[in-house]
């Protein structure tokens, strides 16, 4: 397939750096595919119409990272997007009928050298490789709903590249709409044609998305049913003539049961049946199953591995007869780089090199972003230093951290700038608010739940218990500084990020007053971690601690 090229008027400002990725349970179901068949009896006895379609999930701008791997007990590479180029173009060359999709989440939470020119060189990775048509994350809602049409249809940014025309594939979303119009906010499907048939897509993004992104910028969001809008617009491309049928959907599922309430394979329960394939995103892992006869797959996340759909189209009727999938981990080993990704990647690795090097600090040992217990002690040391930014930041008397906000450790040694943006790479901005002390209490308790806490804490310590009978968690006592407990009925400032403080489920919004706006969170804690010793040395201190149902009701 002939693929499309833009010309970009690109000056000299991008960025790269590796981020490298363990986790076992990721590592050893790596190490193998599997595949799916499913068949539909031909109408006719002449050779069906082979068709390839080539997903990929959650990129998330990691477009050179690297993803260690066990492969028969040996430590392998896998990803990086001039591999995973390669790979894919290697798929493309056997059959001449083949579209590259992804699910979304492609920008949004990325690194340095994505996040540093506004996610514009991850789409121009895309556009190297051809994609055909993809749909919305909820991370292309990072910046608001704005900043996602300039994304797709292009349009000048301070920190972006002089001339940025946009994305040169169709971004499709069925149930995204934008109630300042009234109107979807893209186009809902697409259809495209491939060895002679008509292949329809359509897009759809979880229902939770407007509780789990910053409120600034989304505040006339809707997300609608991902099955009803499905069901709508099947309907309209059956009238159409279309009859296979592919979903984008940026909905989590697993490779057993479901993931959560939106998850693709309750939506493939309740979808019509012309619906073939699903290809899911959003949970990062790997899926390959059929549910109620339609096909679903997921391929991880950040390039390390992508989905291969081989569907068999009747070549009278254009239906889908047969259908197969392949998730495929990105071996280094196994391929070239691809010349022209690996050209767009250096680029930006030379431009941002300067940025990510600047040295702010030296810790004394490395701070993990996985929380480990110490006794009933359940603080995480890096939490506590980002909590401690952020009050220092604001001149608050308290500051509250999202768990999900720290996205990866730090090592021991000199913190650069680099380092820290790949903890905090959301580009949150901090926002100062009144609570009362009940108040606090009651957003503490929204976030704990029978696993443990969410927020990393600055300015008092608090214990809480968790009620293994009820599968529920309470605040127990908000100590201040000074040894005694919370006045419920005072007044205290409190920082957060904007996603924190637009997030229904934790209500700091519905109960707070005077909210200030902050700097970004990233430059809070760089500006934190400068004023420190050299070197500094972070260590659990008891912030946060579990305590025994028995030992809850004596306090």
């Amino acid at each position: 397939m002939k693929r499309r090229k833009k010309n970009y008027v690109k000056k000299l400002v991008q960025t790269s750096f590796a981020v490298t990725m363990l986790s076992s349970a990721f590592i050893s179901s790596h190490a193998f595919a599997s595949n799916y068949e499913v068949n539909k009896k031909n109408s006719n006895n002449t050779s069906t119409v082979k068709v390839q379609l080539l997903g990929l999930n959650d990129l998330h701008g990691q477009i050179d990272t690297v993803t260690k791997l066990m492969l028969d007990g040996e430590n392998v590479l896998a990803g990086s997007m001039e591999y995973t180029a390669a790979a894919m173009k290697q798929r493309e060359s056997a059959n001449p009928n083949t579209l590259m999709v992804h699910t979304g989440d492609m920008i949004g939470g990325s690194p340095l050298i994505s996040a540093a020119f506004q996610d514009e060189p991850t789409v121009e990775v895309m556009e190297s490789m051809g994609f055909d048509v993809g749909t919305l994350g909820n991370h292309e809602f990072d910046e608001g709903i704005e900043e996602l049409r300039r994304m797709m249809n292009g349009g000048d940014h301070p920190k972006g590249t002089a001339g940025y025309d946009g994305m040169n594939f169709p971004v499709v979303a069925a149930n995204a709409f934008d109630t300042a119009t009234g109107e979807l906010i893209t186009k809902p499907y697409v259809v495209k044609k491939v060895g002679g048939k008509k292949v329809g897509f359509i897009g759809v993004v979880t229902q939770e998305t407007p509780n789990i992104i910053v409120s600034k910028g989304n505040e006339t969001l809707k997300i609608t049913d991902e099955a009803e809008a499905i069901n709508k617009y099947t309907k309209k491309l059956k009238k159409k003539g279309v009859e296979a049928i592919v979903v984008l959907a940026h909905n989590p599922t697993t490779q057993t049961g479901n993931a959560d309430a939106f998850d693709a394979s309750k939506i493939a329960e309740n979808v019509d049946d012309e619906v073939d394939v699903i290809f899911s995103a959003h949970n990062h892992v790997k899926v390959n199953k059929v549910v109620d006869n339609k096909l679903i797959v997921q391929a991880y996340s950040y390039g390390s591995a992508f989905s291969d759909v081989d569907l068999e189209l009747d070549p009278v009727s254009g239906d889908v007869v047969k259908k197969q999938a392949e998730i495929v981990t990105v071996y280094q080993k196994d391929y070239t780089p691809d010349a022209a990704v690996s050209s767009i990647i250096k680029k930006y690795k030379d431009l941002v090199e300067p940025i990510k090097a600047e040295v702010v600090g030296n810790s004394l040992t490395a701070l993990s972003n996985s929380k480990a217990y110490n006794g009933d002690n359940r603080d995480l040391p890096l939490g506590n230093l980002i909590a401690d930014g952020m009050k220092a930041s604001m001149n608050a008397d308290f500051a509250l951290m999202n768990g999900g906000g720290v996205r990866a450790a730090l090592d021991a040694g000199e913190v650069t700038f680099g380092e820290l943006f790949s903890i905090q790479p959301f580009g949150n901005v901090l926002n100062k608010v009144t609570l009362t002390g009940a108040d606090l209490e009651t957003v503490l308790n929204n976030q704990l739940s029978s696993t443990g806490y969410d927020f990393h804490v600055a300015g008092f310590n608090y214990t809480y218990s968790v009620d293994t009978l009820t599968n529920t968690a309470k605040v127990v006592d908000i100590i201040l500084p000074d040894g005694s407990k919370i006045d419920k009925t005072k007044e205290y400032t409190v920082v957060v990020n904007n996603y924190m403080f637009g997030n229904a489920k934790y209500g700091i919004a519905a109960l707070s007053r005077g909210m200030e706006v902050g700097p970004e969170d990233i430059q809070a804690t760089v500006d934190y971690v400068k004023i420190l010793p050299n070197p500094f040395e972070y260590k659990q201190e008891g912030r946060i601690k579990e305590v025994t149902a028995a030992a809850a009701v004596t306090q």
